[in-house]
């Protein structure tokens, strides 16, 4: 069985597939993103699956792509912003090193823009995912090894932190519940 270097989580626009591929460079390892694999197994980009199965489906999906992922990659691992909703998730990333790549709304809100592929945040996006930070900002911090914030910053010295991190330390974290 082989773990990830790191897994990096946090909401949409927090910068994890951006810091994640930069991070992945500088440990010359490979990055993987949980959202891209669900895509590449169902041939259906995310918004159509949440459209044409529902987000019941879109979360199954994406709990057995984590699943997979936590075992068998050895690089850098992003996860969707609400994978760390599935409770088994949580349990299974308590014995990873997960950095979580905090953001602030205004940041958050300017970076995702009208992102109409995110489909929880179709309408009111600012509105939308306020809500979503506010209820997942918790569990982020139930399961995080290191928290890094993304505000203000530009992606190269994110995952400059992100890897000191990983080098400082290279150890899992404890979950707090």
């Amino acid at each position: 069985m082989t773990a990830p270097k790191v897994v990096l989580i946090g909401p949409p626009g927090a910068g994890k597939s951006t810091v994640g591929t930069l991070v992945a460079e500088q440990l010359g390892v490979t990055f993987r993103d949980t959202d891209a694999d669900v895509e590449a197994e169902t041939g259906a980009v995310i918004a159509d699956i949440f459209v044409d199965q529902g987000e019941t489906a879109f979360r199954r999906l994406e709990r057995a792509a984590v699943r997979r992922a936590l075992t068998e990659h050895p690089g850098v691992l992003a996860l969707g912003g609400g994978a760390v909703l599935d409770a088994d998730t949580r349990r299974d990333l308590c014995s990873q090193h997960v950095v979580f790549l905090d953001v602030s709304l205004a940041d958050a809100a300017r970076r995702v823009g009208l992102d109409t592929s995110r489909p929880l945040l179709l309408g009111n996006v600012r509105g939308r995912l306020k809500q979503l930070m506010d209820a997942r900002r918790p569990l982020y911090g139930e399961v995080a090894s290191v928290v890094i914030s993304t505000d203000g910053r530009e992606p190269a010295d994110i995952a400059g932190e992100v890897v000191r991190t990983v080098r400082g330390t290279g150890t899992a974290g404890e979950c707090r519940s």
